[in-house]
């Protein structure tokens, strides 16, 4: 999936499909600022989309820590010595966990340094959503009615809860707020098509 949308001139983004596990990577500009969201894999290509948005300064957004979301975490910060990662606490320590590798496409990563404040994002609520992982969050902007569900929510299905520190109970809890959200609302989720609310309220096995 390549995907790019300018919704008005101080959104605009582009998602792509990056690594074997086909991780959906989206680099979006708010407000004059720039993030990426779940840098899995492919680094070159992040940065052919950071030139089209004319990006030399940016942020990395986290649903997770799982090693196929972060996999180009490392070459993103030699590029950019200023970079912040915005991860929760919990899934910080997936990170480097010994397990979080699958070699050699995803080697092991190292913990970033330069960990981001959640309460310093302008325009965008981190809304908490464990279950896939002990700290997996999605990323909601309101004003442009868009989210990024991370392994959360997928298009008719959910993440799986049966690695370490996955929770069946956690993740449904989580479901069940994510269907408070607007109709409308549109889901990029971490892997496969976009969706939206209305129609993972109806079709989605998992909500009930």
């Amino acid at each position: 999936m390549f995907q790019e949308c300018i919704a008005s001139e101080d959104f605009k983004y582009i998602t792509l499909e990056t690594g074997s596990f086909a991780v959906n990577t989206t680099i979006f500009l708010l407000k004059n600022k720039v993030y990426i969201v779940d840098p899995g894999s492919n680094a070159e290509d992040i940065f052919a989309c950071l030139s089209k948005l004319n990006a030399t300064s940016y942020d990395v957004l986290l649903t997770h820590g799982h090693f196929d979301h972060i996999g180009a975490l490392s070459r993103l910060a030699e590029k950019n010595e200023d970079m912040k990662v915005y991860v929760s606490q919990e899934d910080l320590n997936v990170i480097d966990h010994p397990f979080n590798a699958y070699p050699p496409d995803y080697p092991p990563v190292k913990r970033p340094t330069q960990i981001g404040d959640f309460s310093s994002l302008d325009g965008i609520e981190v809304i908490k959503t464990p279950g896939h992982t002990p700290g997996g969050v999605c990323y909601y902007i309101k004003d442009h009615s868009i989210i990024f569900s991370g392994d959360t929510l997928f298009r008719r299905s959910v993440g799986r809860t049966d690695l370490p520190g996955g929770d069946m109970g956690l993740l449904m809890s989580s479901l069940k707020k994510l269907m408070l959200l607007p109709d409308t609302l549109k889901v990029i989720p971490g892997h496969g098509a976009p969706t939206t609310i209305a129609e993972e309220r109806a079709m989605n096995p998992f909500v009930v």
